[in-house]
């Protein structure tokens, strides 16, 4: 496995759609799912690929002149819990602190919602985030958001 950071805005939004496509429990609202392809394109991107083939990925976006937020990110479902996640992330975090950003936040739906969001939410205290607030209209009422932070 070989972790890339893309530049070309198309590739990134190409591997952005097969990856999330391929994860509907998590981007079924094709809306959202829209928007984050098209967002992807002048992000922050990292790209996992096993054999060329692009099998995950992590998106950070500027949120401030300090913080990035992970955005979004996936990984097949055939290569959950293989750490490509969590190599992803060390990447990512590693960029982000050698650009001079202080603090990581992410967003998910609240523990207790929903099982496959219990599993994310799990990922993330996993890699150090800590709870920040929880945001119950941020997105809609099945949806609360709740915000996770770190420092870098």
């Amino acid at each position: 496995m070989e972790i890339k950071q893309l530049q070309d805005g198309l590739e990134k939004q190409d591997v952005t759609r097969l990856i999330l496509e391929a994860l509907p429990e998590w981007f079924g609202i094709s809306e959202a799912r829209e928007e984050y392809i098209t967002e992807s394109a002048d992000k922050m991107f990292f790209c996992a690929c096993n054999q060329d083939r692009p099998i995950g990925f992590l998106c950070l976006k500027e949120t401030g002149k300090d913080t990035v937020e992970l955005c979004v990110m996936g990984v097949l479902k055939e290569f959950h819990r293989k750490g490509i996640g969590r190599e992803l992330f060390h990447r990512a975090k590693q960029a982000a602190s050698e650009k001079g950003y202080s603090f990581m936040q992410v967003k998910t739906v609240e523990i207790g919602k929903y099982e496959e969001y219990d599993r994310t939410n799990k990922f993330y205290q996993s890699l150090g985030f800590k709870e920040f607030e929880v945001f119950p209209m941020l997105w809609d009422e099945w949806n609360p958001c709740q915000i996770y932070v770190m420092d870098l």
